[in-house]
């Protein structure tokens, strides 16, 4: 093995240590903080998606380099193969992400009315003597059934993204192992 050979080999190794491990780290946390609600974090692990997303072509590459174009080895077609799949489903991932960063963001705008409670003292306060302004029943935000908050209040919030994201994740991480055996294995 040549010393460019080595470099390209050092690179190929570093490109796949240092993206595929807070990519897959960053797809596979998405559905726990979704769940939570945490939309500033879901954004940020959605750009962190689409970074190192990014930056897995440089293993693609990289490897392509390797190969020399010796390409008619079985092993090395179905791990480019498997990368292809792995990067279409990353973007299906990353698609899943962006919606629910909005799910969740039309979800917190709806719920945040409602969030803010009025203090009675506080109307009081701003009150003249005598007037007195109680919400009709007698019912405050507070105490209202549960039928009448907004359903993003209750429910749950970008369901079927957090499925997908949460099943297409592992798929990816197990497309990253497979390949990483058909390295070990045959390189």
């Amino acid at each position: 093995m040549s010393t460019s050979d080595r470099i390209l080999l050092i690179l190929h190794i570093g490109f796949a240590i240092f993206t595929l491990g807070p990519l897959t780290a960053a797809t596979m946390s998405t559905p726990r903080y979704i769940r939570k609600r945490n939309v500033v974090v879901v954004r940020y692990l959605h750009r962190t998606t689409q970074i190192y997303g990014l930056g897995t072509l440089g293993i693609f590459l990289i490897g392509l380099g390797l190969a020399k174009g010796d390409l008619a080895e079985v092993w090395l077609t179905v791990s480019m193969t498997l990368f292809v799949v792995a990067l279409v489903l990353l973007l299906i991932v990353e698609r899943d992400q962006r919606k629910a960063v909005h799910l969740l963001e039309v979800a917190a705008a709806e719920a945040a009315p409602a969030a803010v409670p009025v203090r009675p003292d506080a109307v009081k306060e701003t009150e003249e003597p005598g007037e007195s302004e109680e919400p009709e029943g007698g019912a405050t935000e507070a105490e209202a059934p549960a039928a009448a908050r907004p359903a993003a209040a209750t429910g749950e919030v970008a369901q079927v993204e957090r499925g997908r994201l949460a099943a297409m994740s592992g798929v990816v991480a197990l497309i990253w192992l497979v390949i990483l055996a058909l390295m070990v294995w045959n390189g």
